[in-house]
């Protein structure tokens, strides 16, 4: 069947009470950006939902960009007809007869939005019910389990039925909850901190630390892919911030017990990507931290790293154990590109025994013996190199002539 129409769902928007028309029309601009590869789309907002007109279009293609929308509950196709109870009746079993293959059981569940319709939701739903059981073989009614939920959703614009639903991404429109600066390596774990970030309404800023010629190139171009892939779920851009930091790194190493370098470059991170949400006006910094996971992010180490910062230090990987994060590095694109075998600066400078209980007073004492460390953050902050990545285009190379 050619349906008509999506009927797109909110998710805990519902709940946002004043804020909820500004929660909306984030959610709905997003969505227009989302679908401006398909001309033919007409979009409507309506009080509880967004509508989109298909115009032909196969609903398929369109459902599955939808679905990288935050904010999003779930998304119908659906048929649209006339606020007449007739019309409704014929057009539900329809939608009927083409969700239902085979015997089974369905449910009429309906929906009076516009008050001036002379039939409530309760007699929609009887109504409507009595006219497919008459008007089918082998079906019965089911009103806890049905194998098919025939939504009946009468609105000022018309009426839509449908009986198919696909599942949003929930969370939070992107751009209600601020900003946060992403430290983003070439691993699994941050990519699906950005992502889970960005669920709850916040927009992204990728900030990686390179070290040439320690890195390589491609492990560069890796996370410059690593932040495309997440560009789907941004609305459209991410910012991405590359650091160089080998004569930080090189300072470290020649200033620094070994068991102490890992603790005093994750400050030094910290102190460079606070500067830099200072100046692009994030409230906060996301990573990948998972606790116990590596030294650095033992109890012990993140008590004596987050000194150096003010800003709220947002972890939504912190409880997961890795299978988790690996799940949802696959199910978001990212994890293909996260196992490339290219080594980011955390990694080729990893001492042999870091300190997993590392003490606050003694990263202070050991920082301090590398005299120029203002000057060395202060030029690598005025020498990062910033390009918006944008969805759909192509990253190859994108920073060849950069360095």
């Amino acid at each position: 069947m050619l349906y008509d129409h999506l009927v797109v769902r909110y998710g805990e928007l519902s709940l946002k009470g004043k804020n909820r028309r500004h929660f909306e029309s984030q959610l709905f601009e997003t969505v227009k950006r989302k679908l401006r590869p398909y001309d033919n789309l007409k979009m409507a907002k309506l009080f509880d939902r967004i509508v989109v007109e298909l115009n032909g279009q196969p609903f398929e293609p369109v459902i599955k960009s939808l679905q990288d929308i935050f904010g999003i509950h779930s998304i119908s196709p659906a048929l649209r007809t006339e606020n007449n109870l007739e019309e409704i009746k014929k057009t539900a079993l329809l939608a009927l007869q083409d969700a239902m293959v085979k015997r089974g059981t369905f449910k009429v569940t309906g929906k009076r939005s516009l008050k001036s319709f002379p039939v409530n939701s309760m007699q929609l739903n009887h109504e409507i019910g009595g006219y497919l059981l008459q008007h089918t073989e082998d079906i019965t009614v089911d009103v806890h389990n049905p194998d098919v939920n025939v939504k009946v959703e009468v609105k000022d614009t018309g009426t839509y039925i449908s009986c198919q639903s696909f599942a949003g991404a929930g969370g939070l429109p992107i751009g209600v909850g601020g900003k946060a600066m992403l430290m983003l390596s070439g691993g699994i774990d941050s990519p699906v901190a950005g992502y889970l970030t960005m669920k709850r309404g916040v927009r992204i800023e990728g900030v990686h630390f390179h070290s040439p010629p320690f890195t390589s190139e491609r492990a560069k171009q890796k996370v410059v892919d690593l932040t495309q892939e997440l560009t789907r779920y941004s609305g459209g851009k991410i910012k991405l911030h590359v650091v160089p930091f080998t004569q930080i790194q090189q300072a470290i190493k020649d200033k620094i017990p070994a068991s102490y370098s890992m603790t005093i470059m994750r400050r030094v991170m910290l102190k460079i990507t606070e500067r830099l949400a200072e100046e692009n006006n994030a409230m906060a910094i996301a990573n990948g931290e998972n606790l116990g996971q590596v030294a650095s992010q033992t109890m012990h180490s993140m008590y004596a790293i987050n000194e150096v910062t003010n800003l709220p230090i947002l972890r939504p990987v912190i409880t997961m154990d890795k299978l988790e994060i690996m799940d949802i590095s696959q199910r978001i694109g990212t994890y293909d590109i996260s196992i490339r075998p290219y080594e980011d600066c955390c990694t080729i400078f990893l001492p042999s025994a870091p300190k997993t209980k590392p003490k606050r007073e003694k990263a202070i004492r050991f920082e301090k013996k590398i005299e120029n460390l203002a000057e060395l953050i202060e030029e690598a902050v005025q020498s990062v190199e910033s390009i918006f990545i944008e969805e759909g285009k192509s990253t190859e190379n994108t920073f060849e002539d950069l360095f």
